[in-house]
């Protein structure tokens, strides 16, 4: 019977329905900032459900949510989640699922009245977007000893707010102690946010690892001056170095080849008006790859060149690191039963990397972890037009519910 075993698919997808309403906007897309009012509404209504289906709740330090079905035996629970923060234009399905999967995967055991030996339990974590507090996934790098809970909770938003303040704020600054409960096994379910599987013609991403993320803001100080006047030779123009720096880390991921990309997502340049050369310029790069000794090299030579650029040009320039992890590998004998079971479906498979960040990748410093990925239509994500078919929603989370179960049993 267990291996006949089948989530309700409508029931899934009308809670992915309903938690996109809290903090909807045009566009049917999502803003639900991390511990902002409307994560604080996500989390009461995930929250609800976690109780309605009979899981203990229990929210630690930093936030972190946790829902666990009592198993035959005591012990560490076999756990799946993800997030329910957003990005500020973000889409239904990017975090939300992986965490109301988990919970349909609990209400599919309630209705076959099934117990495993081992507990199950859901998760989501704090501020896994990075989008209000930085770093990303502070939620379970707290919850596996990678950042202190004093650093997450001194934390500065974008806004100005604090990271504890407004978990207060919330009500959500819980009781228990971070780390808790330790996890037997990790599995985390994930629209793939990027157009792969959808191109290739598979429904399933067994996922081998997570690339690494360097992250870093340089802040360059030059002369504002009058666009007209000011020779160029004589300039101490940020923007143009701005620009020079944003060339170079897309000339050095062509170089590199594979799996690298380099993205320059923010830049602010003041005084920002037409007629007037720049002097202050802020703006972030987001260097991945999959190999670390390859990130290393893009790092080195974008910051070189950035360091040669602006002296050039005569402008200061200074560098912040916002976030660092490097490549994280995944539980070998879990992705390989992620395959074997999309196969024992029908499902075509396919192995492949994560592009973008994960809880998961956190909680493989701490227990065996894996990722299984549903295609993304178009490859569109952190976008509101983000879209994965009901098929593939349900596909996805019957692949997770056999894994849990047998981890589990």
């Amino acid at each position: 019977m267990r291996d006949n075993l089948r989530i309700n698919g409508d029931r899934l997808c009308r809670r992915l329905q309903e938690l996109a309403q809290v903090g909807r906007i045009a566009g049917d897309g999502v803003c639900r900032l991390a511990l902002s009012d409307e994560d604080r509404e996500g989390r009461n209504l995930v929250v609800g459900w976690m109780r309605d289906l009979g899981l203990a709740v229990k929210i630690d330090a930093i936030g972190n949510v946790v829902g666990i079905r009592a198993g035959l035996e005591v012990g560490p629970p076999v756990m799946t989640g993800s997030h329910i923060d957003t990005v500020r234009t973000g889409g239904r399905y990017d975090g939300t699922l992986g965490v109301l999967a988990g919970l349909e995967v609990i209400a599919t055991l309630n209705d076959a009245e099934i117990t495993t030996k081992r507990p199950l339990a859901v998760a989501f974590f704090t501020n896994e977007e990075g989008s209000r507090f930085q770093p990303d996934m502070f939620g379970s790098l707290v919850y596996t000893g990678q950042l202190s809970l004093a650093e997450a909770l001194a934390t500065k938003g974008i806004d100005g707010a604090t990271a504890g303040d407004e978990l207060a704020r919330i009500g959500y600054a819980g009781p228990e102690p971070v780390g808790r409960p330790r996890a037997h096994t990790y599995v985390e379910l994930h629209i793939e946010q990027g157009p792969v599987l959808e191109a290739e013609g598979f429904r399933i991403g067994a996922v081998e690892g997570v690339q690494g993320i360097s992250w870093s803001e340089f802040t360059l100080t030059g002369q504002s001056n009058h666009a007209g006047t000011t020779p160029m030779r004589m300039r101490k123009d940020a923007g143009y170095v701005a620009a020079e720096i944003t060339v170079c880390a897309r000339k050095i991921a062509q170089a590199l080849d594979g799996y690298q990309v380099a993205t320059v997502g923010a830049l602010t340049l003041s005084p920002n008006l037409v007629n007037v050369v720049p002097n202050h310029v802020v703006m972030t790069v987001d260097l991945r790859n999959t190999d670390e000794d390859r990130l290393q090299d893009a790092e080195r030579r974008l910051f070189d060149f950035a360091q040669r650029a602006a002296a050039t040009e005569g402008v200061g320039l200074t560098r912040r690191p916002l976030a660092r992890f490097a490549p994280v590998g995944f539980a070998p004998h879990l992705v390989g039963r992620v395959e074997a079971i999309a196969r024992d479906f029908g499902l075509p498979v396919k192995r492949l990397p994560s592009g973008a960040g994960h809880d998961a990748q956190i909680m493989a410093a701490v227990c065996p972890a894996c990722m299984i990925f549903v295609p993304s239509v178009g490859g569109i994500s952190h976008n509101v037009e983000e879209y994965t078919a009901p098929a593939d929603l349900g596909a996805g989370a019957d692949v997770l519910l056999r894994l849990l179960l047998e981890l589990a049993e």
